[in-house]
């Protein structure tokens, strides 16, 4: 399809150049002959060329024209963007707004943590060491020292 498509192009552009310009007869032809040919068509080519810079020049122009249409309609339109209001929810109200509430689960993590039991350690009760030295002073206090070694 794009090969016939392209021959089809092909062929077009042939058609209109042979159209355009007539196919040229070189043999023959004097130096002098050939010259003028030469000044004939460099001639044609510069007018060839005007014509291509004044028809690129339009459509510049037109694109620019389209350009600012397009801006001007906007402008008439007023497209005003409105100004966002905030919203307080949950990550779970979001959640449910977009999924069916009974496939959604909540995250319980509890639930799957591993009891762990404690074990209290033996622990020696500290107590003030001012307490201590009055209890154990004098000879109450060697023998309760005494009796509690035993």
């Amino acid at each position: 399809m794009l090969v016939a498509e392209n021959e089809e192009k092909e062929l077009e552009k042939e058609r209109v150049v042979n159209e355009s310009v007539p196919p040229l007869k070189l043999s023959g032809l004097s130096v002098q002959e050939l010259q003028e040919l030469c000044k004939e068509l460099h001639q044609k080519l510069d007018v060839v060329d005007e014509m291509r810079y004044d028809m690129q020049v339009k459509v510049n122009k037109n694109e620019n024209e389209i350009v600012s249409l397009k801006q001007k309609i906007i402008e008439l339109k007023g497209i005003k963007k409105p100004s966002l209001k905030r919203v307080k929810k949950t990550t779970d109200d979001m959640l449910g707004a977009y999924i069916d509430a009974s496939k959604l689960k909540k995250a319980d993590f509890k639930a799957n943590l591993k009891t762990v039991k404690k074990e209290d350690d033996k622990k020696e009760e500290v107590t003030d060491w001012r307490k201590n030295v009055e209890a154990l002073s004098g000879m109450e206090g060697r023998k309760k020292l005494f009796t509690a070694g035993q």
